[in-house]
């Protein structure tokens, strides 16, 4: 599957309402079930069941949930390959956290872009800017 295709589908999400723990395209969703959305859209049904999770999961136990979950279920790319439209992003939202944010590449370069679902904004495309950039620790591809 090419990673434009990822990012076609990926952007039929714009515009859904940010809801947690929910994956419905134009009803609501979170950064995770924006993910489960996508895989349904272009991989069929989802590898697994996610069991319900707080706002605050895995803080407390300092465990690395979603990111062991995105190494068992997408493939990881190496820090030295190039960016490309469509991989999945894994973000630490602030020093010595857990990972908890995820998001598509949309663009690359200069007007770089990724799509996520954001609390208060729902899925959007923003820039990947600098501050952005610095806080992805995972880079995937959904294949």
């Amino acid at each position: 599957m090419s990673g434009a295709a990822v990012v076609a589908e990926a952007r039929l999400w714009l515009g859904t309402p940010y809801l947690h723990q929910a994956s419905k395209r134009g009803v609501g969703c979170d950064c995770l079930g924006l993910l489960r959305g996508v895989w349904r859209g272009l991989r069929g049904a989802e590898p697994c069941v996610v069991p319900r999770y707080s706002a605050d999961w895995a803080e407390a136990a300092r465990r690395e949930v979603l990111m062991a979950a995105a190494e068992a279920y997408l493939t990881p790319l190496p820090p030295e390959a190039p960016p490309e439209p469509g991989e999945v992003l894994l973000f630490r939202m602030f020093d010595g956290a857990i990972a908890k944010h995820l998001g598509f590449r949309g663009r690359t370069g200069a007007a770089g872009s990724f799509i996520h679902a954001y609390s208060g904004h729902g899925v959007v495309e923003s820039a990947l800017t600098p501050p952005w950039a610095r806080r992805i620790v995972g880079r995937y591809r959904l294949i």
